[in-house]
C-alpha cells in the first residue's frame, strides 16, 4: 500500500463515519452519553479538512496523523480510544506489506485499544468487532468474508450485556441494543473493503 493508497482509504473511512453520525448518535442516545455520532463527525471533519497535511509523509506518519487528530478532536472514550488504533497503526506499519504483516500490524492496534480501555471482547464495545475482524486476517479472508463477518459481530453485540463503557451503568437495560461503537467500527471496515474491493 503506498500513500495515494492510504489516503484514498482514510477519505473514505472519514466521508462514511460523517454519513451515519446521526445514525450512531441515535445508537448512543440509548445506551450512552447520545454523543457518538456527534463526536466521530467532528473528529473526522477535522481529519478530511486536514488530510493533505497528513498525508505529506509515509503511510505511518499517515495513520499516526490521523490518530492525533481524532484524539484531539473527538470527545468522549472514542477519541481515545479510535486514536489509540490509528496512532499504533502507524507505529507498527511495515515496510514490507502482506497478509502475515497485516495480521501483525492490526492485531497489535487492536490490543493497544484492549489495553487503552481496559476491556476485552464480549463485553460490548468496539472490541467485539475489531478482535474478530483480526481473527478473519489471520485466515487470510477476503473482504466478502470479513465484511460479512464484521456486521455478524456487530449485530451479536444487541442481546448484550454491556460491563465495560458508559452503557455498562444501564445492566441489563443495555440489553437490546446495537452497540454504537461496534457499529462505527463495522462501517470502518467496510469502507476500508470498499476500497480494497475497487482497486482490485
Amino acid at each position: 500500500m503506498n500513500i495515494t493508497q492510504a489516503r484514498i482509504i482514510i477519505d473514505s473511512v472519514a466521508r462514511r463515519v460523517i454519513a451515519h453520525a446521526d445514525e450512531l448518535t441515535e445508537l448512543d442516545q440509548a445506551i450512552g452519553d447520545g454523543d457518538h455520532g456527534l463526536n466521530m463527525r467532528r473528529g473526522f471533519e477535522a481529519v478530511l479538512a486536514d488530510l493533505d497535511t497528513l498525508a505529506a509523509g509515509d503511510v505511518g506518519a499517515l495513520f499516526n496523523g490521523v490518530g492525533r487528530t481524532l484524539v484531539m478532536k473527538v470527545g468522549g472514550a472514542s477519541g481515545p480510544l479510535y486514536g489509540t488504533l490509528f496512532m499504533q497503526l502507524g507505529k507498527s506499519w511495515p515496510a514490507e506489506l502482506n497478509a502475515q504483516t497485516l495480521h501483525a500490524t492490526c492485531r497489535a492496534a487492536v490490543d493497544a485499544v484492549a489495553a487503552r480501555g481496559k476491556s476485552q471482547q464480549g463485553q460490548k464495545t468496539m472490541l467485539d468487532v475489531l478482535v474478530p475482524m483480526c481473527d478473519e486476517l489471520a485466515t487470510g479472508a477476503d473482504c466478502a468474508a470479513l465484511r460479512a463477518r464484521c456486521a455478524a459481530c456487530a449485530q451479536a453485540t444487541v442481546p448484550m450485556l454491556a460491563t465495560r463503557g458508559r452503557a455498562s451503568f444501564l445492566k441489563e437495560r443495555s440489553i437490546g441494543h446495537l452497540d454504537p461503537g461496534a457499529r462505527s467500527s463495522q462501517l470502518m471496515i467496510e469502507a476500508v473493503c470498499d476500497c480494497l474491493e475497487n482497486a482490485g
